[in-house]
């Protein structure tokens, strides 16, 4: 995913209630966007606090339709995942393989380190809350599995 890109999705899902000292986003001010092109279509997302595509913390919400899968990957810094709602299954290594997913249900929190190979698959429409330090970017183990390279 470029920059300008994901810019371009900040300004958009920036939450409507925010100023230096405090914020507050409430459901009824989250405006769902499609997710980054480096996520697979059907992704929404909503951007809490932050700039994912700058140095610092930043706080999205990930919308995902059942059946959403994401291969392999890694992110070369340390992602945080809570599961707002439905269920995400999570595994480690290089090859996409459900079985060795671990289910993460509603309330879960996951941490994954930098460079960690990892997969993940729904059941159900399911959103997860990512925190982390930025720049945010996904590489995917497979090129193939990349989204940004597909027409």
């Amino acid at each position: 995913m470029t920059f300008a890109t994901l810019t371009a999705l900040v300004l958009v899902c920036a939450p409507p209630h925010a100023d230096k000292d405090h914020e507050i986003v409430t459901p009824d001010d989250t405006k769902w966007a499609d997710g980054p092109p480096s996520l697979p279509k059907g992704a929404k997302m909503v951007l809490l606090d932050g700039d994912p595509t700058k140095d610092g913390p930043f706080v999205m919400r990930v919308k995902m339709p059942d059946g959403f899968k994401i291969m392999p990957h890694t992110h070369p810094k340390d992602e945080r995942v809570t599961i707002i709602a439905g269920t995400l299954y999570i595994g480690t290594g290089a090859k996409f393989d459900e079985k060795a997913a671990k289910a993460m249900p509603t309330g879960s929190y996951g941490r994954m380190g930098a460079g960690v190979k990892h997969f993940g698959y729904v059941k159900g429409e399911t959103i997860l809350q990512v925190h982390g330090q930025g720049p945010w970017t996904i590489d995917y183990l497979d090129p193939v599995d990349d989204p940004r390279k597909k027409k």
